[in-house]
């Protein structure tokens, strides 16, 4: 029968809708508090593993140990993206259809896990080539855990959290676990990575990381109280739901989102490259990667004081805005730096950046659209953001290895004034969209 001969069929529908929306609503504000602490507990245990891993200091000071090639350092970066760029539209497709996501995101976050385990124990038995294979082999497969992750995790969040206690939720949870990673981050260099503590500081350092993320996943699955999801897409096959990409993009406000958050991440190739130029500078030892690890993450942690609250008052695009200017300031410093002093003083801006970007990139796009196309947005942003973090690295370690630092902040300031450019020119505060 033709719906329209058929308005109360429609209405019915309409209801049945309206009440399902209501019922996760009211499912969401009754466990509201629990949730909030399991999001809090595990983004706390998860974000003080994960950014000794992610810091621009640790990882691409081991590959200089391995290798002593600044090449290699971006070599290993890209594989380390280079398996974001695969999986999150896989991760997109497999969730945006389901009623409970949290199963899921479990699988996909022990399976990350296991990859930083695997670097621990490759450090502690493997040498030479087989180490540095081995090595490599653990960056891609962890790249590729971490894009399926990012997709499970922000569209969880997004089922749990409302939008207005998102923004102070992330950054009191970022400043906690920050904290937390400034001070291990010290502790790794100074002691683990300087003292070679169980006969590699760099895999204890991982060992650390494994079961602090451990702990924080433990914490999710055992506390998550997850409601169904009031609204979904019917499953399409992968191929079928690709074809369907352009209709995403015809929102401008999030194409031109997409355009600035891709020039910001190529901007951001040359994080592992600011530890190295440090080194060459002060000399790159044990004490110089904890100091510079624990003011990046130092002010990386304070900074989400100020950028969680602020998100949830005027909205995130502010918030990206001023992490470009800050990171913009951090590489300029960089440039003109002679000895210690500025160089920390850039790591401080650089950090604030990086806590910055972070948070309003991962929270501005749940904010477009229709929420039902939030899990393929998040695939799409993660899948252009690990393609361009994938192939940059490598570019910045040729550029690096072959023309020396100065090309390369060039090329990165060039990113971040774009990018700025195209925030504030071209892209609304979705925000206010949703509620004009």
């Amino acid at each position: 029968m033709d719906p329209l001969d058929d308005p109360e069929g429609l209405a019915g529908s309409a209801s049945a809708q309206q009440r399902a929306l209501a019922d996760h609503a009211r499912f969401v504000d009754e466990n509201l508090k629990r949730n909030y602490r399991a999001n809090f507990i595990h983004g706390v245990l998860g974000m003080t593993g994960f950014r000794l891993i992610y810091a621009p200091t640790i990882i691409p000071a081991y590959l200089m140990l391995l290798t002593g090639s600044a090449a290699a350092v971006g070599l290993g970066t890209a594989l380390l993206q280079l398996g974001a760029t695969i999986s999150p539209i896989a991760s997109g497709a497999r969730i945006e259809h389901r009623s409970h996501i949290l199963p899921y995101a479990i699988r996909v976050g022990s399976l990350m896990r296991l990859q930083i385990l695997g670097l621990a124990l490759a450090g502690w038995f493997l040498t030479g080539n087989l180490l540095l294979v081995a090595t490599f082999a653990f960056f891609v497969l962890l790249g590729f855990f971490t894009g399926a992750q990012r997709v499970a995790f922000q569209m969880l969040m997004s089922k749990l959290i409302p939008i207005r206690k998102r923004g102070r939720l992330q950054g009191y949870r970022n400043f906690a676990g920050g904290l937390i990673a400034a001070v291990l981050a010290w502790v790794a260099g100074n002691w683990f990575i300087a003292g070679n503590w169980l006969g590699n500081g760099y895999a204890t350092t991982f060992l650390f990381a494994f079961l602090l993320t451990s702990a924080g996943l433990v914490v999710l699955k055992t506390m998550i109280r997850e409601p169904a999801a009031p609204l979904s897409r019917p499953q399409l096959p992968l191929r079928e739901r690709i074809r369907e990409f352009p209709e995403l993009l015809a929102d401008r406000d999030f194409a031109n989102f997409l355009g600035a958050h891709s020039f910001s991440t190529m901007a951001r190739v040359g994080a592992p490259f600011w530890t190295v130029y440090a080194g060459s500078l002060l000399g790159l030892d044990g004490a110089l990667i904890g100091g510079l690890s624990f003011v990046f993450l130092g002010s990386d942690t304070v900074s989400n004081i100020l950028w969680g609250p602020m998100g949830d008052r005027f909205g995130f695009r502010i918030v990206y805005a001023l992490s470009l200017l800050c990171s913009i300031g951090g590489v300029v410093l960089l440039i003109f730096a002679a000895s210690a002093g500025p160089v920390y003083g850039a790591f401080v801006l650089l950090g604030f950046g990086a806590s910055g970007w972070l948070l309003a990139a991962s929270t501005m796009v749940l904010e477009f659209g229709n929420s039902e196309d939030t899990p393929m947005r998040l695939a799409f942003v993660t899948t252009f953001e690990g393609a361009i973090a994938a192939a940059g690295p490598v570019l910045a370690g040729l550029v690096v290895a072959i023309w020396g630092f100065t090309p390369l902040f060039a090329i990165v300031l060039g990113a971040l004034a774009i990018a700025l450019l195209l925030l504030v020119l071209r892209v609304r505060e979705p925000r206010d969209l949703a509620s004009g």
